[in-house]
């Protein structure tokens, strides 16, 4: 059954147009290419901040919700089910982590986000699969429901007068603080790379310095993001469990005709998004030690857009939210001067576009690219920084971007949103 599924579902998958395949070389040299660019946008302009441990330890922190809401909506996605109730779904994960978390530590509030978050996922399947509610109506209800849903349980909970929770610390717009997550460092390694990034040399230093946030105070629940994006990419791409849920999402009609449940199938995918959206949520409640009204802050909303540039894709999804983290992280510690610096790297990116699309015959793209480049430019030399309100806006206006930079490379699958009832295909 195997072969005549990974046949149904390659021709599902329309073709690549010749396309190049990236491969893992090409990865690399992007990699090194763009650690190659940092170092020396950081030279050019004296941004030390750009590079430093600092900054992209508080990256790292930043990408986690963003990663895992982004992963949540690949595994949906991928059995045909779109989600974009993952903002509700982290809501539901924030306050179930704030509940559970004051009395029981975080080990216990992160288990509690996971179980509110697939909450979330069980509400949007059995509206979904069940009873073939539309997939952005029943997303934007959950989120409704969510945000209504947390906030009168948080004045219930913790804001009733004279009660354990409000005599703790909280109110009708927080929990009461829980203690420390625990988190982990490398000793001598991270020593030694901050040292080295002190001496602020070319590549080595800026190098360093985001090595350096690899290794000094991590905490557990990024290492668990990572082994649960590692275990995603085998699960879904190396198993036989992955390629019948995969089958959902491309040919649900051939998968079923080949004896796949489906329903079953979806039912899985949607309540593991809601997991994942929930304990991105829960990540937030325990890095502030407590739940706080609003505090998704439209995380939910990015991680879809991550999804979406990462093209369903787990390493995609890893990269997308490592950019957007990089963006958030570096609104809230340096702001202006920070985001000043990167107009000259946007500037620059602009202009090789420019190029590519003047070699492609592509003219007005070109000539669209290079103006925009030609503004940057005199915006950065004309200017000291970048107001506040734009650099507050700063993660928003980079996820509009890379969405209309990757538009035309993105595939997403065949049968992604489409009602699909069982028994259709006879």
């Amino acid at each position: 059954m195997s072969t005549d599924l990974k046949t149904a579902t390659k021709l599902a998958v329309p073709g690549k147009g010749g396309r190049r395949k990236l491969t893992y070389p090409w990865i690399l040299l992007i990699i090194a290419g763009a650690l190659v660019a940092l170092s020396l946008l950081r030279a050019v302009t004296g941004t030390a901040d750009l590079t430093s441990a600092g900054q992209f330890g508080a990256a790292l922190s930043a990408a986690v919700p963003i990663g895992l809401a982004g992963l949540g909506g690949l595994w949906a996605e991928r059995a045909g089910v779109v989600n974009i109730g993952l903002e509700g779904m982290m809501m539901l994960g924030s306050f179930a982590a704030g509940w559970v978390g004051w009395e029981h530590g975080p080990w216990a509030a992160a288990l509690a986000g996971i179980a509110g978050g697939a909450l979330g996922g069980l509400i949007h399947a059995v509206a979904t699969v069940t009873f073939g509610v539309d997939h952005i109506v029943s997303g934007v209800a959950v989120n409704i429901l969510a945000l209504g849903a947390t906030q009168y349980l948080a004045t219930l909970l913790f804001g009733q007068e004279g009660s354990a929770a409000m005599l703790a610390g909280g109110n009708d717009k927080q929990s009461p603080p829980m203690p420390d997550m625990p988190s982990f460092t490398v000793p001598g390694l991270s020593d030694a790379l901050n040292s080295l990034e002190a001496h602020h040399w070319f590549l080595v230093s800026d190098v360093a310095g985001i090595l350096g946030a690899a290794v000094t105070n991590v905490s557990w629940l990024t290492l668990l993001t990572i082994g649960l994006f590692v275990g995603t990419f085998y699960l879904l791409w190396r198993s036989s469990f992955g390629l019948r849920l995969r089958s959902c999402g491309e040919a649900p009609v051939s998968a079923e005709s080949l004896g796949v449940n489906v329903y079953s199938y979806k039912y899985a995918a949607v309540l593991v998004s809601g997991a994942l959206a929930g304990l991105g949520g829960a990540f937030l409640s325990i890095g502030v030690h407590f739940y706080q009204d609003g505090q998704t802050g439209g995380r939910g909303y990015i991680g879809l857009a991550t999804m979406i540039f990462g093209n369903w894709r787990p390493g995609g999804v890893a990269m997308g939210a490592g950019l957007f983290g990089f963006m958030d992280a570096m609104q809230l510690r340096s702001g202006g001067p920070t985001v000043h610096a990167l107009l000259l790297g946007l500037a620059a990116l602009l202009a090789v576009i420019a190029l590519l699309k003047l070699r492609a015959a592509k003219r007005t793209q070109a000539a669209l690219s290079a103006v925009a480049a030609v503004v940057l430019i005199g915006w950065y030399f004309l200017a000291d920084t970048v107001p506040l309100e734009l650099v507050e806006a700063s993660p928003y206006i980079a996820t509009l971007l890379v969405l209309a930079l990757s538009a035309q490379r993105l595939r997403p699958p065949k049968a992604n949103g489409k009602p699909y009832r069982r028994g259709q295909g006879t």
